[in-house]
């Protein structure tokens, strides 16, 4: 009959049991590297802030060109491939794009021109409105309120200074905003024009290894900020137009100028639409009055419902993957650094260091010794199974077009995939699949 033994097992050989202070040596020491390492990683992640940092007039006009480039990037890869040479269909997307862009502020600014007066005198009876309020309700008499209103005066009197600098200061940063624009747009050209080209030159570069890894990731960070840009574009869209018919069946001022800043404010998530909203309420009450700025608040809430409950899930299926939090910390950290600018490119970069880590997360899974030990969570499903987007119908037109065996080069040096997808030099800048 077998006994049993000092664990408690019958059979097994006593557990080898080490000694306590061996124990915590051996947490210490493990603390201690992985300490070290961690230290090293935050100092090399704080030289690579300091290097963007002193290159931010040069990294701006590039991520500005990116950005600009998912949303031009398809209609120039569907004429290149009805045979429109590169060249041709980027000048054609782009000054297409510039041609949109120039129409709408040509069809803003007369209105803007025209109904400011309206506002301002909307103001300044809003304005008397709001003093007989205050004299009504607090007891206060006119030359108790003139005196508040003769020292705000006088405040801005004394800054005056100060505040010709920060006019100043403004101007100055329109003049290099609008250079940033011009070399965002002229780098968005040169990356339609030949950005596919990039992953397979670099791929051959690097070798074939470390290749296989950049190109992977490029085209899943490229496929993410696409599929960004351009279902927040579709929901911009959508909820300018309501807001913006809303805005003019109850007759507010600037109806047309606030659903254009509801669009551009739908590219910064939950904030973007508050501010608009914000705005919208704040013209409607200085305008019409308080039921009105009412009206426009239901209005506002519903269009927002809609878009949390109906737009969002449909447009843009899983979405960035990120949790509202994290959406809220990024686009307030990125204003707090670069304001509104960082506020706009705080989600997308965000959202593509999200997917490169899940690829990263994806290798680690791959290599461990089982999956139970290492479980993967948020691991996406296969490249081949990521693009089921409305653009891939353009991976089997190439290569239906192209009528050569799987992994032979075509004429731009562009090899086609054993899967029958677009190569990975077309999905690197602008992959005509999308994540979304």
């Amino acid at each position: 009959m077998t006994q049993p033994n000092a664990g408690g097992g019958r059979g097994s050989p006593p557990a080898r049991r080490e000694s306590r202070g061996r124990l915590i040596g051996d947490g210490l020491s493990w603390t201690a590297r992985w300490s070290l390492r961690l230290i090293l990683a935050a100092l090399g992640l704080s030289l690579i802030g300091v290097v963007i940092g002193q290159l931010w007039s040069i990294v701006l006009p590039v991520l500005l060109g990116l950005i600009i480039a998912t949303v031009l990037e398809p209609p120039a890869t569907w004429m290149r491939l009805h045979r429109v040479p590169p060249l041709l269909a980027a000048l054609i997307v782009v000054l297409g794009a510039l041609a949109i862009v120039g129409g709408v502020i040509a069809v803003i600014a007369p209105q803007v021109v025209a109904q400011v007066p309206q506002l301002a005198a909307g103001t300044t009876a809003g304005l008397s409105d709001v003093e007989r309020w205050v004299s009504s309700t607090f007891g206060l008499g006119q030359s108790q309120i003139g005196g508040v209103i003769q020292g705000a005066v006088n405040q801005l009197q004394s800054s005056a200074t100060s505040i010709a600098g920060t006019v100043l200061t403004g101007l100055t940063t329109i003049a290099n905003g609008v250079i940033d624009a011009v070399l965002a747009l002229v780098l968005a050209f040169l990356f339609v024009k030949d950005g596919y080209r990039f992953l397979p030159w670099l791929r051959r570069q690097v070798g074939a290894g470390a290749g296989e890894h950049l190109a992977e990731v490029g085209a899943r960070a490229w496929d993410r900020l696409g599929g960004f840009i351009r279902s927040q574009a579709i929901v911009g869209f959508i909820d300018a137009l309501c807001i913006g018919v809303g805005l003019v069946i109850i007759g507010v001022p600037l109806a047309l100028p606030l659903a254009v800043l509801t669009f551009f404010g739908a590219f910064i998530p939950i904030v973007g639409a508050l501010t608009a909203g914000a705005l919208s309420m704040l013209i409607a009450l200085v305008s019409k009055g308080f039921t009105t700025a009412l009206i426009v608040l239901v209005l506002i809430l519903a269009v927002q419902q809609i878009e949390g409950n109906l737009l969002q899930p449909l447009v843009q299926g899983r979405g960035l993957g990120l949790h509202a939090a994290v959406i809220i910390l990024a686009v307030t950290g990125g204003g707090s650094v670069a304001g509104i600018v960082g506020a706009f490119l705080a989600v997308p970069v965000v959202a593509v260091t999200a997917e490169i880590a899940r690829y990263i997360n994806e290798q680690i899974d791959a290599r461990a010794r089982s999956d139970e030990e290492h479980p993967s969570d948020t691991a996406p499903p296969a490249p081949s199974k990521q693009g089921a987007g409305r653009w891939s119908i353009l991976r089997k037109v190439r290569s239906r077009r192209n009528g050569r065996a799987d992994g032979e080069a075509g004429p731009d040096g562009i090899e086609a995939p054993d899967d029958g997808s677009a190569p990975n030099g077309v999905a690197s800048t602008g992959s005509a699949a999308t994540n979304e």
